[in-house]
């Protein structure tokens, strides 16, 4: 087995996802320590993850509804959300409604990058199988990560309904990650079919997600302003 292509492999979807969710901030991108900061507590939460999987099995047992919406959707969703609100929620630099969007990405993509590492490894992975679990498991890590900071990034600068898009920010990324994992578990033949039209709308709410966070920064109007004084 050859280590570093797969090494490389398995890192570069994780990498790739989040240098585009980066640049999709348009008026002013974040501290990229902070950023990497974050993607390593993503690497980090992997382990703490694995045992309390391992011990919920040990006391509840590991049902199909049960693996997909508690056990993967639920802690491992909620130890992203965790992560983020109490490092980056209060933080100076969560400046503009965008910025919850890549911090989350960042968790959530650090979590996925180590997976994807233990699996390549575990399973002797072709290049083949690596390119699949980009294009699934790892961009859905991405894109449950935007659903988790677009809320977080609404509670933030919506003060009035913060409680609200708190809850928001945690429920539906696990939700959506239950989902997931529950396809993939009862439609093992044919999986592929209803994958496709979920994954495909995701994408299409990530992108109006991006677009409307975008457009709620404050910075905006600051830029506005400053290109009407200059003409």
């Amino acid at each position: 087995m050859q280590i570093l292509p797969i090494l490389l492999a398995a890192i570069a979807p994780g990498l790739s996802l989040l240098a585009y969710f980066y640049l999709k901030d348009r008026y002013e991108t974040e501290p990229i320590h902070l950023v990497i900061r974050m993607f390593l507590f993503g690497v980090l939460l992997v382990y703490p993850t694995m045992v309390l999987q391992r011990s919920f099995i040990e006391e509840i047992g590991e049902g199909t509804f049960t693996s997909a919406f508690f056990l993967s959707g639920g802690i491992e969703e909620f130890l992203k959300w965790f992560v983020l609100y109490h490092l980056i929620y209060r933080h100076a630099s969560f400046d503009e409604p965008y910025d919850g969007i890549v911090y989350a990405v960042a968790v959530s993509l650090g979590y996925a990058t180590l997976e994807n590492i233990i699996y390549a490894f575990l399973n002797a992975s072709s290049f083949s199988a690596l390119m699949l679990r980009a294009l699934l498991p790892v961009s859905g890590h991405a894109l449950f990560g935007v659903t988790m900071g677009y809320y977080m990034g609404k509670a933030k600068f919506t003060p009035n309904k913060s409680q609200r898009y708190l809850w928001y920010s945690l429920l539906l990324p696990i939700a959506w990650h239950g989902l997931f994992d529950y396809i993939l578990l009862v439609a093992k033949t044919y999986w592929v079919w209803i994958m496709i039209p979920v994954m495909s709308y995701l994408w299409i709410r990530t992108l109006w997600r991006v677009d409307r966070a975008n457009a709620r920064s404050p910075l905006r109007i600051a830029s506005t302003d400053e290109k009407i004084k200059m003409s």
